[in-house]
């Protein structure tokens, strides 16, 4: 899987059994340090792969930019980091250019945006500045899901986790059609707010944003960043298969989007906007 995963040796032990020695597969875990127009933005702890799109992903999160025209291009360029280096190249810093006449806030450029795999937003000054102003408004969104088939999303999402069934150390987040169930795209990274980016991400570049009438299926808890995420992308329900935070339930509540949590088998805990969630009547003998 090239430099998403790694082999490392480990001491295997078993009570009854003797200790033994065996290579165990590993997710990546490596800085990318994201530049816009050449100022270093960010450094986030991912797993590499999908680049770009955890970039542009990022950049609709902070509220930089919030349609596919405004993000031009980006690319790779050599420089500082750990990671693996290929022809001179460490593939850790990546310099994305915006579209003619598109400038960063100067708030993002003041924020101190190092993040780490395990949270994303460690690297916010103050509670305030976390809550970004979206340009979509989700509580407009009228799209209702069927709760049967919410409820098939989960097994979808870890049957397409390929990393994660080599290593047991990834998370994964996937965008839904909440109309058809449709499976639109799934992202897999040992951040689950990076997973989230990344699918934010496709979304961008594949000028898709808002994206109204769709689910977002993750496959931990339901931190208050990937309520404000889901947000800054339009994204009408977010499912999780964990707990949610009291503070995401809260922004959910405010900003109208319908938050999911506990969704296992067949049940669930719908924490706000339950308008959205369709159930059918049980049928009775």
């Amino acid at each position: 899987m090239g430099r998403i995963t790694a082999r490392k040796p480990v001491v295997k032990i078993t009570l009854g059994n003797e200790p033994h020695r065996r290579a165990d597969v590993l997710a990546v875990e490596e800085p990318l340090e994201i530049r816009v127009g050449g100022t270093a933005l960010s450094v986030q702890m991912r797993t590499p792969g999908h680049d770009v799109e955890l970039a542009a992903g990022f950049l609709v999160s902070e509220g930089v930019i919030a349609a596919g025209p405004q993000f031009h291009s980006a690319i790779h360029c050599g420089g500082p980091g750990t990671g693996i280096t290929i022809d001179g190249n460490t593939y850790n810093v990546l310099d994305v250019t915006l579209a003619r006449g598109v400038e960063v806030p100067k708030s993002a450029l003041g924020r101190n945006f190092y993040t780490s795999s395990s949270c994303g937003v460690c690297g916010k000054a103050s509670l305030e500045a976390v809550e970004t102003s979206s340009t979509y408004d989700v509580a407009a969104d009228h799209t209702v899901l069927d709760a049967e088939l919410l409820t098939t999303f989960p097994d979808r999402l870890r049957a397409e986790q390929e990393i994660f069934e080599k290593t047991g150390g990834l998370h994964a987040a996937a965008l839904f059609d909440a109309a058809t169930g449709e499976m639109l795209v799934l992202r897999e990274d040992v951040g689950r707010h990076n997973a989230v980016d990344k699918v934010i991400g496709w979304a961008l570049v594949s000028d898709r944003l808002p994206l109204s009438g769709t689910v977002l299926q993750v496959s931990g808890r339901a931190s208050f960043e990937l309520v404000q995420k889901a947000v800054m992308a339009g994204i009408p329900i977010l499912a999780a298969v964990s707990a949610p935070s009291s503070l995401a339930v809260e922004l959910a509540v405010d900003r109208g989007l319908t938050l999911v949590g506990f969704l296992r088998g067949t049940s669930m805990n719908v924490y706000s906007h339950v308008e959205r969630i369709s159930v059918k009547a049980p049928a009775h003998l």
